[in-house]
């Protein structure tokens, strides 16, 4: 069985691209193949114009994975310096963590840190050998509100700084917001691969809520209306599912006593979600 099939593309030098898929969509294979881990069994990888465990041996790669990789018995300072030392040139100590948020737990045993404490610590070591690429796997699981603000605010910078990022998350929103372009993979295959506007806005379904005071149209009720995809009751009314917004909205003012009407845009996990429930070789409309 392969865990990835027909898997093809290209990363430019300072994108930021979010990798999605399911559980077992080939997420982690991926990566694995990225950093040199695993060998493909067909095909061929370049980073850096370089085969992926030079990319990685040479400090060329950084990465975050979700687990591992961490000494439960020494403390985080000497966690970055154990690492540190097998750079010939690597970035300065205080920088790193500052940047990852260390300094208040660098004479904690890294077995005594909480996991979002050790995802903290393990951005600081990606980026301890100044890498060109990033790598993040799940990078903010564990970590509470403000530790995420503040490692997105870092990856901001080092973003700007013309890093380029792969980065796979089960939080959409932070997708949503930081990736530049999305690839969605499917049961080991490519489903989607563009911009995250483009992906978002793909199926350009739009969502309408209102409430009627006065009883809820019979052809909403039946959900007859055209352009209509699916709807819900609320509390207060109807929440509305549709491709054509406008023809409902202009529906509800005209012909109805709606109240309240709301329209909000097709979101990120919306077109995830829809794009995950379709098969493989499928085209979702």
């Amino acid at each position: 069985m392969r865990a990835l099939h027909d898997v093809s593309f290209s990363i430019q030098q300072g994108e930021i691209v979010g990798l999605l898929g399911t559980n077992g969509a080939g997420k982690t294979t991926l990566l694995d193949l990225i950093l040199g881990l695993t060998t493909p069994t067909s095909g061929f990888i370049s980073v850096l114009g370089a085969s992926p465990s030079h990319a990685s041996k040479s400090g060329r790669i950084g990465a975050v994975m979700q687990s591992g990789g961490l000494l439960p018995e020494i403390t985080v300072k000497e966690t970055l310096e154990l690492l540190g030392a097998a750079f010939p040139v690597h970035r300065p100590y205080q920088e790193i963590i500052e940047r990852a948020n260390l300094g208040s737990i660098l004479s904690r045993r890294v077995g005594k840190c909480s996991g979002g404490e050790q995802q903290r610590l393990r951005f600081g070591l990606a980026l301890l050998g100044d890498p060109e690429v990033l790598l993040l796997d799940e990078p903010t699981a564990g970590m509470d509100a403000g530790a995420r603000r503040h490692f997105w605010e870092a990856m901001h910078e080092e973003a700007n700084a013309g890093r380029t990022i792969l980065l796979t998350t089960h939080y959409l929103e932070e997708a949503d917001t930081f990736a530049q372009r999305i690839i969605m993979l499917n049961r080991g295959e490519i489903q989607a691969d563009d911009s995250t506007e483009e992906i978002r806005n793909a199926n350009a379904t739009r969502t309408i809520r209102a409430s009627f005071p006065d009883g809820i149209p019979d052809n909403l009720v039946t959900g007859s209306f055209p352009g209509v995809l699916y709807q819900e009751h609320t509390d207060t009314g109807l929440s509305i599912t549709t491709r054509d917004s406008d023809a409902l909205a202009r529906y509800l003012l005209t012909e109805t006593t709606a109240r309240d009407i709301t329209i909000s845009g097709h979101s990120l996990e919306d077109s995830f979600m829809e794009l995950s429930n379709a098969s493989p070789d499928t085209t979702t409309p």
